[in-house]
This record gives C-alpha cells, structure tokens and sequence, in this order.
C-alpha cells in the first residue's frame, strides 16, 4: 500500500504528516514554510508511493466562511493541479490546534521549545491525519 499524507495549512507554515504504508499510523514529518510546501511535497513524492491527500479545513462554529478556509482551498487547488492523479481529502480541523499545544505541554518538552510554533504544526498535522485514517478504517 502506499502513503497518504496530510497538512496542516498555515499562513507562514505548514504542519505535514504521513502514514505509515499501511495506513494505520500518523507519523509527523516536518513542518515547512507554506511557499516552500508544493517543493516539498513534489520531493516526498518522488521518493516514497503517496496515494492520497488529506488538507485540515478550518471552519468557525458558526460555519461562515473565512480567510483561511479560502487560503486552504487555493493550496488544495494548487494540490490538484500539481497532482491530478491522487485524490485530497477534506477534514474538519477544528480544535486540532487546541488540542496539538495540549499536547505539546503535557510532552515536558522544556519551556523554551514549547515556544516554537513548529511542533504544534506538525502535531496538528499528526491528529488531522489519524483521524482521517480512523474514519477510513471505520473506528
């Protein structure tokens, strides 16, 4: 089987994590500048069998559009273009966010590297990714 990576879509960077190739398990790969993310994305490919997409919408409880939900629509297109053979996959974002610096606290990673926004990225990448292979697996 292959993989199937997932994103975290940020302004100024972009959490990325991948499955591993049986699609069980999150693994987080990298966090990366947003204009670099395409570059990166077309390097993985070219190295290891990517399936398919997953991109975390942001959406506010009230369901209004926003302006990051627009952003991440234009990578997804961006996506589809680069990649028109592989299927993106939508997945609610919400709360990954909150729950990634939960996570990030409770690690006992020191203070100072608690600060870099990066981790929390990535993890929130990690949990969009599994709970897209969760819902898949149907558990």
């Amino acid at each position: 089987m292959a993989r199937i990576m997932a994103f975290d879509y940020g302004e100024k960077r972009t959490g990325i994590a991948v499955s591993d190739p049986l699609q069980m398990i999150a693994v987080s790969l990298a966090t990366v500048t947003t204009d670099a993310v395409l570059d990166f994305v077309k390097k993985y490919c070219a190295a290891e069998n990517v399936e398919a997409f997953v991109v975390g919408v942001p959406h506010n409880n009230v369901q209004r559009d926003n302006p990051v939900a627009r952003e991440v629509e234009k990578f997804i297109a961006a996506l589809q273009r680069s990649f028109p053979d592989k299927p993106v996959h939508r997945i609610d974002e919400r709360f990954t966010s909150s729950i990634a610096r939960q996570t990030v606290l409770q690690s006992g990673i020191r203070k100072k590297e608690r600060r870099r926004k990066e981790h929390l990225d990535v993890i929130a990448a990690n949990l969009i990714l599994q709970t897209y292979l969760e819902k898949k697996s149907g558990r």
